[in-house]
């Protein structure tokens, strides 16, 4: 019975918008300089550099304690180097006034700290981070392997949650999250359409809205549809009080759905932040038709095809009327899908 989350009564509030939000993330959630405390409040301060208007300092003023620690916290705990950077340089940015961003920067990179990550995508957000300061510059050979990489765009035909999130942060990394062009040709569009036709049919919000946001980034205007599931994702989450802290909750749905929202113009991050522990809601699970399509592909076995048009007839009317209405709708929001379900049937196989 330890994971039961016991709810207390909404008795205070404190006032609306982002400076409550901020002082949440800072105080109400979890102990400051814990990792997943480092995770959120990266995520949340990366989101307020890119609002537009002004961030009022109050907004930034939670953080002014950790901001002094940082040089002797990154010193100690260099296996999260780009959590302390993102957060210094986006406090900076925000309007925090020290210093620290330019030597922590410098610092990183004597140590060669981006060098020993094995990903690329870790090593681009760290390049990323140290450019901010000039204390690195865009790796040519890199760049090319990320680009190979979101240009296949059969990798995101397929279910993987991890290569459609990776391919969204890639996109992200190459347009400074919108503040310059990332050059993206044809085939990088087709990859996020593709990573987003999949997230829309499993009706995930969080990576949908990723999808959606790297898509603007790109250049290029998501589908209304998938625009508008994300924005009532977000308006179905909220926030509430509880007991005792909570290991995994509803929060970068909260987050990327509302940072989406924002990019589209609807006024967001407006709730009330009740008092004490803090706990976020994410929207309640819709039935996707994603996991019944790919299982009634599957049972065909050699009987498969990829031409949509012949499987349509039998996978649409096996599917629950939740699930039909979910599969006709991602069949409007793109003029992909034939080539979608090309690759996503597998037919050539077994």
């Amino acid at each position: 019975m330890s994971n039961v989350i016991q709810l207390l009564p909404l008795r205070q509030t404190k006032s609306q918008g982002i400076t409550a939000l901020s002082h949440m993330f800072a105080h109400q959630r979890r102990a400051q300089g814990d990792v997943f405390w480092l995770k959120e409040n990266a995520e949340w301060l990366g989101i307020l550099r890119g609002l537009k208007g002004e961030v009022p300092v109050a907004a930034v003023e939670p953080y002014c304690e950790f901001y002094e620690s940082l040089p002797a916290q990154i010193a100690f705990f260099p296996q999260y180097y780009r959590f302390f950077l993102s957060l210094c340089l986006d406090l900076e940015d925000l309007g925090i006034e020290g210093g620290h961003g330019e030597a922590i920067s410098q610092w990183v990179a004597s140590r060669g700290l981006a060098q020993a990550e094995l990903s690329d995508l870790q090593r681009a957000e760290a390049e990323r981070l140290l450019s901010r300061r000039n204390a690195a510059h865009w790796d040519i050979s890199l760049d090319t392997r990320l680009r190979h990489f979101i240009n296949r765009s059969e990798t995101f035909a397929l279910p993987n949650k991890k290569a459609a999130y990776e391919l969204a942060h890639i996109v992200f990394y190459l347009a400074d999250y919108g503040r310059v062009d990332p050059d993206l040709g044809p085939e990088t569009i087709t990859s996020l359409e593709y990573a987003g036709l999949l997230a829309f049919l499993d009706q995930n919000a969080d990576l949908l809205a990723e999808i959606c946001a790297a898509l603007r980034f790109a250049g290029a205007r998501p589908n209304l549809i998938w625009e508008s599931f994300v924005q009532g994702a977000h308006r179905d989450c909220r926030l509430g009080q509880a007991a005792q802290q909570v290991s995994v909750d509803g929060y970068h749905t909260y987050l990327v759905t509302g940072w989406l929202a924002q990019m589209s113009g609807r006024p967001v991050f407006q709730e009330d932040v009740p008092t004490g522990q803090v706990v976020l809601y994410g929207p309640q699970e819709g039935e996707g038709a994603l996991r019944d399509l790919s299982q009634g592909l599957f049972d065909m076995g050699a009987f498969r095809s990829a031409d949509w048009s012949r499987m349509r007839q039998v996978l649409l009317p096996a599917l629950g009327p939740e699930g039909r209405c979910v599969l006709e709708a991602a069949e409007g929001s793109t003029d992909k899908f034939e080539a979608f379900f090309e690759g996503f049937a597998r037919a050539s196989v077994g």
